[in-house]
């Protein structure tokens, strides 16, 4: 009977473990528990509907669950259908025996769906802003993924549910301004994680890729951070103009070719809004054009071509908290002459900074007011360290030049937009000019004044920009009130003529000058002093006076061979309008072009040909005139001398047009002494007014470079001349 029973008990444990067995390797299909299924899936999401083929059941005797699975099953949800591969529900035996179908968790493996299908399906669950926006922004692709959700108890979806899969060719476009082609990545998604992976795009013709991008969410903020990759490829600004429009403003790009390795960060909201973006890129820069949009750059670098062109360039570029930050190395060339530079610029905020060396061998470098040249093949180094403000001040910590035993610098240099000098702290000058000229000069600043001392300086360049300016504002500086006092052993005022022991002061009161006490003295001993003055009148008062004026006429390319004389000049100024008077006695000139011609015109041969030979020895020479606007108008002129006279008016607009003038009046000595004789004089010179036989009139019009003259020979002289004459001579 035992034996007997323990068959049976055997028969029915090998029934059992068969069952079992077979249920867990082979299972059982039947569409008993479809209606259930699909009931169950009903209560998750209502608007979607699923079509289930044949079910497959396998046992798991170890979790006492039971595996339902199904192949090819549909979705159906507004018209649309979701293929899906293959479905697998794990459900508790527990709960199949006492007939309640509870959902321990499920699992669906998808073919390939289009995007915007799967984003419709997540809308049915919850149509959230961002799956909105989501679905405007994604135009085409396809996805593949496996999800596994887990269900609590009471049916409802843990939190530990995980999907991951694939996303090929799809197609996104950002407000029509970004647009990415070809994307694809695989991802894994967890609760608040996500990790994209091998994604590949093309954003705006840009190749890129990116071995990782992490999406962490917490509170409604989504984190981002990750790596991007760039291959090197050629591309213009067009192409860039989205990606960099923040970098690239006010700069013309022509074209660029790059790689470059991107690390970044940023947080974004359910509504697409971005914060907290970090970059960090390193780029390969193989090869840039820009457009040479700096104005008056070419002055300083005469090789300078229309583009500049920036090669093999290594660039770091960070971005935090609205600060950028992007340092660099590497060649500059234009016109096939290169050059390297190391640079570096700070965005913070409102304010940008800027710390580059350059070095400087192949090109051609001039500083014109300075009179500095340096020669190609010649090693230059120059530093400039500054700021722009948002007030539009530039302010140059540091601005130096080095070059063999040549150095200039500037420190604290505050400039406003239009380059006028705001404030200065000082500067340093030792170097030889291109006249060979050594310049060793100091400036620095004590208050808010400043003095300026050294041994020599070429000041040619500052006289002749001063003396020609037709600008009554003509200025370096911008509202500038401070007193300058100097102290020079050797000015040079051309190439030739130096002046030592120059000294004296400048006191600017609102940008011009209002007090003003120079005084110098020329290597024959000969004196020179220029004072300016502003009284209570608000008259500007201006005195010069020299024993040695050859150096000052030199500079007046119509007049050759001065010697000998005085110079003192006088001037008023008042409301943009000057008053003057100029003073040269005892002189000789050599050679007047014009007034040479006006002789032979005249037919005064000999007195032409002394102006071109021995020179013409004037006694008295006094001009009155002024000036507003750059119209220099000459009420009078009048030279005597015991060869000839001259009395001349006129006007000169500028550097356009000169119109003149007046008499000339030969032998003015033998005219003096006949008139002295009774009866004689007043036979020959005249008793009446306006009587004479001796004097020419002229006039000279036209372009400074092309001046015509026609004279006309008279008999009698205007009651003018006269009267100047006698004037003269009872002077004398």
């Amino acid at each position: 009977m035992i034996k007997k029973l323990i068959k049976i008990l055997s028969f029915i444990i090998l029934i059992l473990v068969s069952s079992i067995l077979y249920m867990s390797l082979v299972g059982i299909q039947t569409e008993k528990f479809n209606e259930k299924i699909i009931n169950k899936i009903l209560k998750i999401n209502k608007k979607i509907d699923i079509d289930l083929k044949d079910v497959k059941f396998l046992l798991d005797p170890y979790n006492f669950t039971v595996k339902i699975t199904t192949k090819d099953p549909k979705i159906l949800l507004d018209g649309n259908t979701l293929q899906i591969k293959i479905l697998t529900i794990n459900v508790g035996l527990k709960s199949l025996v006492l007939k309640k179908f509870l959902i321990d968790d499920l699992q669906i493996s998808t073919k390939q769906i289009k995007l915007n299908d799967v984003i419709l399906l997540a809308r049915s669950f919850k149509n959230s802003t961002e799956l909105f926006l989501l679905d405007k922004v994604i135009k085409e692709g396809f996805i593949t993924a496996d999800i596994k959700l887990k269900f609590d108890k009471e049916g409802r979806v843990r939190e530990d549910y995980q999907i991951n899969g694939l996303i090929k060719k799809a197609k996104l476009n950002f407000l029509n301004k970004l647009n990415a082609k070809n994307l694809d990545f695989k991802f894994d998604i967890k609760k608040n994680n996500y990790f994209l992976t091998e994604i590949k795009t093309d954003i705006n013709s840009v190749r890129l890729s990116s071995p990782l991008i992490e999406i962490s969410e917490k509170k409604d903020i989504f984190s981002v951070n990750g790596k991007i990759l760039s291959k090197e490829k050629k591309f213009n600004t067009q192409e860039l103009s989205i990606l960099l429009d923040k970098f690239l403003k006010n700069i013309d790009v022509k074209e660029i070719r790059f790689s470059s390795i991107n690390n970044f960060s940023l947080n974004v909201n359910k509504k697409f809004k971005l914060s907290n973006l970090n970059i960090d890129s390193t780029i390969n820069l193989d090869h840039l054009i820009l457009k040479n949009n700096i104005k008056n750059l070419s002055s300083y670098l005469p090789n300078l071509d229309k583009v500049i062109f920036f090669e093999n360039h290594k660039v770091n570029i960070s971005y935090k908290k609205d600060k950028l930050k992007i340092r660099g190395n590497g060649q500059v060339k234009t016109n096939n002459k290169s050059d390297t530079i190391n640079y570096q610029i700070i965005k913070n905020n409102d304010q940008l900074s800027f710390d580059t060396k350059t070095n400087i061998k192949n090109s051609k470098l001039l500083i014109d007011f300075l009179n500095y040249e340096k020669k190609e093949n010649s090693d230059a180094s120059i530093l400039i360290k500054g700021k722009f403000k948002k007030d539009d001040k530039i302010i140059f910590d540091l601005i130096s030049l080095e070059e063999k035993n040549n150095k200039i610098s500037f420190n604290n240099l505050f400039l406003n937009k239009k380059f006028k000098i705001i404030k200065i702290g000082g500067f340093s000058f030792n170097y030889i000019n291109d006249k060979k000229i050594q310049n060793h000069l100091l400036l620095k600043m004590k208050d808010t004044n400043y003095i300026i001392e050294g041994k020599s300086f070429d000041a040619t360049r500052l006289i002749n920009d001063v003396m020609d300016s037709d600008d009554e504002n003509f200025s370096i500086f911008s509202n500038f009130n401070s007193e300058i006092n100097l102290k020079i052993n050797k000015i040079y005022i051309d190439e030739v003529n130096f002046i030592n022991n120059f000294s004296g002061k400048l006191n600017y009161k609102n940008n011009k000058i209002n007090d003003l006490d120079l005084k110098s003295n020329f290597p024959n001993n000969k004196k020179i002093s220029l004072s300016v003055k502003t009284n209570n009148q608000k008259e500007t008062i201006t005195k010069l006076f020299t024993d040695y004026p050859k150096p000052l006429i030199k500079r007046y390319n119509f007049i050759k061979g001065f010697e000998e004389g005085y110079l003192d000049y006088y001037s008023v100024k008042k409301d943009g309008t000057s008053n003057s008077s100029l003073v040269i006695d005892n002189f000789k000139v050599k050679e007047v072009p014009i007034f040479a011609k006006l002789l032979s015109l005249a037919s005064l041969q000999g007195i032409a040909d002394l102006l071109t030979g021995e020179g013409i020895r004037f006694t008295d020479f006094e001009m009155k005139f002024s000036n507003k606007k750059g119209l220099t108008n000459i009420e009078e002129m009048y030279a005597i001398g015991p060869a000839v006279s001259i009395l001349m008016d006129g006007y000169i607009e500028s550097k356009d047009l000169v119109s003149l003038r007046g008499t000339i009046v030969p032998a003015t000595t033998i005219n003096r002494s006949i008139a002295s004789i009774p009866l004689i004089g007043d036979i020959l010179i005249g008793k009446k007014t306006g009587e004479g036989v001796f004097g020419v009139s002229f006039k000279i019009k036209g372009s400074p470079k092309n001046l015509k003259a026609t004279v006309n020979p008279i008999k009698t002289l205007t009651p003018r001349f006269i009267t100047r004459t006698l004037e003269k001579i009872k002077k004398n």
